[in-house]
């Protein structure tokens, strides 16, 4: 399966939902992302026939190691480039929506120095 902005999108979901809910469950990525329950059902076989979730009889969707380290990725890049954008002067609300754009195409050389520049500029 290519990982795809979709992919990393959904897994980024499962894993900031993970943080703030006992269990995750579709119906929850339903809410948080605003799709029809159809749309999240494909894209969760999706996700669990490539090895991103697993999803246990009571429908509870965690993330496997694979999963975990994408979205882990994803957010990382989504928390620095947002506070890198807002440190710039740029609106909160469009720096995160910047940033959800730019996280999934920004070369990891281009991240490194962003996020090496964020750390040492505080």
């Amino acid at each position: 399966m290519v990982i795809n902005e979709s992919v990393e999108n959904y897994l980024e979901t499962i894993y900031m939902l993970s943080k703030k809910l006992p269990v995750v469950r579709s119906i929850d990525i339903v809410h948080e992302l605003d799709f029809k329950k159809s749309s999240i059902s494909v894209a969760m076989k999706n996700l669990r026939t490539n090895g991103y979730i697993s999803v246990n009889e009571a429908g509870f969707i965690t993330l496997t190691d694979a999963g975990l380290k994408i979205a882990e990725t994803i957010y990382e890049r989504h928390d620095v480039l947002s506070r890198w954008l807002i440190s710039l002067g740029v609106d909160e609300n469009i720096a995160t929506e910047d940033a959800c754009r730019m996280e999934h195409v920004i070369s990891p050389e281009s991240f490194k120095a962003i996020k090496d520049y964020v750390s040492t500029h505080k």
